[in-house]
């Protein structure tokens, strides 16, 4: 499934949010990290989470699995002479002999790596008191979430691809870290932070559709399911006096220092 993004390379960029600025600001505060360090980020796409960091003055190693993303990210970034993309998946990529980072990151992408080489593979790449940080952005119940996501359950029950569990799920303050356990588990990193943001963005119809269209699930699903699915969604967001919903977003940031 971790493939399926390369397809949407395109679109993902302007589908997707932007991270929080503050979740920048607190990385750094933790991290301790300025420019010009050297930061090595796994899994950039088509830079979401590159620019706001090459815009402070960073150096920074993009390691990108799809080659359509990576080129778009090399477009996105060109303007970046000390930013630089490789086309490779973290697990197979050689660094340079001796490089060592000051930060590793990955946004939205680290649960997609193998998780018998990530923490070994990162931890011998950061310089000593190095840092791992990793975050995602998900999709956020609280209390007030749209009702339109109840609605369209019915739908993704209907092609098959009803939700996994209780519904609503719980809201995101009620949510652990499951990065916070998994850094401890792999006995090299010790965790330093984590915090959690919840932010909420209004969509279009085609806009709510441009987004689903960048997520593994609805890209791989079967064309004739997607296209009714994607027909009840123009549907009852059409039968609301604007046309559009709310959809809210968490991302929980977890740093770890490499032990």
């Amino acid at each position: 499934m971790r493939v399926t993004f390369d397809s949407a390379a395109a679109i993902y960029q302007d589908a997707r949010p932007d991270y929080p600025a503050e979740l920048y600001s607190d990385l750094l505060a933790v991290t301790g990290v300025k420019p010009p360090a050297h930061l090595l980020e796994v899994g950039c796409g088509p830079g979401k989470a590159t620019l706001p960091l090459a815009r402070l003055g960073f150096r920074i190693t993009a390691v990108e699995l799809g080659a359509a993303l990576a080129a778009e990210a090399r477009r996105r970034l060109g303007a970046f002479a000390d930013v630089s993309v490789v086309a490779s998946s973290f697990e197979s990529w050689a660094p340079p002999a001796g490089a060592r980072f000051d930060l590793l990151y990955a946004a939205t992408a680290w649960k997609w790596v193998d998780p018998e080489v990530k923490y070994a593979k990162a931890a011998a790449l950061l310089a000593e008191g190095g840092h791992l940080a990793v975050w995602n952005a998900d999709h956020a119940m609280p209390a007030d979430f749209d009702p339109f996501f109840t609605e369209i359950q019915k739908a993704y029950e209907e092609i098959g691809e009803g939700h996994d569990g209780p519904w609503p799920g719980p809201p995101p303050e009620e949510q652990p870290d499951p990065m916070a356990a998994e850094f401890e588990a792999s006995g090299r990193f010790k965790v330093v932070g984590t915090k959690l943001y919840v932010w909420a963005l209004r969509y279009t119809a085609d806009d709510y559709l441009a987004l689903l269209d960048t997520f593994s699930g609805h890209i791989a699903m079967e064309p004739d399911k997607r296209a009714y699915l994607y027909r009840e969604i123009r549907r009852l967001l059409a039968a609301r006096p604007d046309g559009r919903l709310t959809r809210h977003w968490s991302a929980v940031l977890t740093v770890g220092r490499r032990r």
